[in-house]
């Protein structure tokens, strides 16, 4: 098929009206997607052309397009779809996307939340924030340049952030004659990059955003070679992740107390589910205490899942403030004055070893010293080892807290597993992260002195305690009467040094 011929025919399917929807069970969860890549690899115009053929696109929408295009037509004479993104002034003088924009747009299948992400390396930042609520990554490649710097960096954030669907969306292949062995070379190598980011669910796609070549519709009259899906149906097969991987978790926002006889904790819920009668502990305290009641804007609840704002009404009077977490008690997480971490460096000056800077995850804002361990080579996948991470870097750090600091693994929660780090002196945001592990003050596990603490009814100890067995080892042990309240402040301290 000739240049020409192809242009007819794609400018005729563009013009075509919807194909007649097939009846299908509706997904009713939106998936969460974000395009990323090097600068002019066609992020804006992919998701453009998205929103004009799933008829996302509304009439005056439409015809604001077509003004503001004039002078701006492709040769199909079509609209330049990357002005339904690039909302900005500066965006549309340059011709480059700044911010994170938000679209929508379904199928008949599901419904879609897409973010368009700059590619320009100072814009990372934006890069990263529109990543970290996303559950699939449209990483944009131009077919004539392939795998570059900043599509490495683009792809390494997004697997940092938990994304492990990716399409590989090889754009602009028309540009070079829909090269098939080309479009293989670059899948090939993006493939084997991927394998040490521990990526294996990919979809490589050979597309023109542009001409609309297997985005919505099949390009498959210009590329008779690919069989494979197109971007739209790739996403409607994609998942959704899960967020109850771990236990309940409520970061306090907000301690409610309109009267005597009210008190509540508002916030968030951040992973697990709730119910009245449940025991949770409020961390870092260790205090415990049943759920009374739950309660929303205009209902009570006898249930609360993540996602839900509520306000929780415990059983008795305890000390909860904002930034405490409010937890299950059998799906605790880590607790501890040092954490091992990965972040990304958003600022130009930085981090600085030694530095104290702002941590604030949550609810929660604490003082944190920030000790950089390595830096990744883009180019090789390998960590070396670095003494201070400069703008865009992604290195490996350990974080020194002055007082007890909360959070699980980022990849088993992403609330609770993140956070960003402020400069006090300018507050400016120059890092995201994500915990990874939880180290002691001798940099590794305690292996020894281990202290177990039994809380015990008083005749059942007394029993223990004058048996044999306890008699023949009492040296080992300490014993200790004491209420409740200095029973949870001893679980608190020794929780901290675990």
């Amino acid at each position: 098929m000739t240049a020409a011929n192809t242009a007819v025919s794609a400018a005729t399917v563009a013009s075509l009206p919807a194909a007649e929807p097939q009846k299908a069970q509706r997904d009713s969860r939106p998936l969460r997607l974000i395009t990323c890549g090097s600068v002019d690899d066609g992020k804006s115009t992919l998701i453009g052309r998205l929103l004009w053929d799933t008829k996302a696109v509304k009439e005056d929408q439409a015809a604001t397009l077509q003004r503001d295009s004039t002078g701006k037509q492709n040769d199909l004479g079509l609209p330049d779809f990357a002005l339904l993104l690039d909302g900005l002034q500066a965006e549309r003088e340059q011709g480059i996307t700044i911010d994170v924009a938000y679209r929508y747009f379904s199928t008949d299948k599901r419904s879609f939340i897409v973010a368009d992400t700059p590619g320009h390396e100072q814009y990372t930042r934006n890069m990263a924030t529109g990543a970290s609520t996303a559950d699939l990554a449209i990483l944009l490649v131009d077919a004539r340049f392939g795998i570059l710097e900043q599509t490495r960096r683009h792809a390494t954030i997004a697997s940092l952030l938990g994304i492990k669907q990716f399409v590989l969306a090889v754009n602009k292949i028309d540009l070079t004659g829909y090269d098939r062995a080309g479009f293989e070379k670059v899948s090939h190598e993006f493939r084997e990059f991927a394998l040490s980011l521990g990526v294996k669910q990919i979809t490589a796609i050979p597309m023109s955003a542009l001409k609309g070549e297997n985005v919505v519709y099949s390009g498959q009259g210009a590329m008779p070679w690919y069989s494979g899906p197109t971007l739209v149906e790739t996403l409607e097969l994609a998942t959704v992740r899960s967020s109850q991987t771990v236990g309940f978790r409520l970061s306090v926002q907000r301690v409610s107390r309109p009267g005597e006889s009210f008190r509540g904790y508002q916030g968030t819920v951040a992973g697990g589910s709730v119910k009245p009668g449940d025991s949770v502990m409020i961390l870092p305290s260790g205090m415990v205490a049943n759920v009374s009641k739950i309660v929303t804007f205009d209902l009570v609840r006898n249930a609360a899942v993540a996602g839900d704002a509520i306000t929780l009404v415990l059983d008795r009077q305890v000390d909860v403030a904002r930034g405490d977490m409010i937890v299950s008690i059998d799906a605790q997480p880590q607790v501890g004055l040092a954490f091992d971490a990965q972040i990304v460096a958003l600022q130009p000056e930085g981090i600085e070893p030694g530095k104290r800077y702002w941590l604030k995850s949550g609810s929660r804002r604490q003082r944190v010293q920030v000790q950089p361990l390595s830096q990744l080579e883009l180019k090789t996948g390998t960590w070396n080892p670095a003494q201070r991470l400069y703008m865009n870097a992604i290195g490996k750090v350990r974080l020194s807290f002055d007082e007890a600091a909360i959070f699980d693994p980022y990849e088993q929660n992403r609330q609770s597993g993140s956070f960003i780090l402020i400069d006090p002196e300018t507050n400016n945001t120059v890092a995201g992260g994500m915990v990874t592990g939880k180290r002691s003050e001798l940099g590794g596990l305690h292996t020894g002195d281990a202290r177990v603490i039994l809380s015990l009814p008083a005749d059942l100890a007394e029993q223990i305690m004058a048996s044999e067995l306890f008699a023949s080892r009492s040296h080992e042990a300490e014993v200790r009467r004491m209420t409740a309240a200095e029973a949870a402040e001893l679980w608190s301290s020794a929780a901290s040094d675990i």
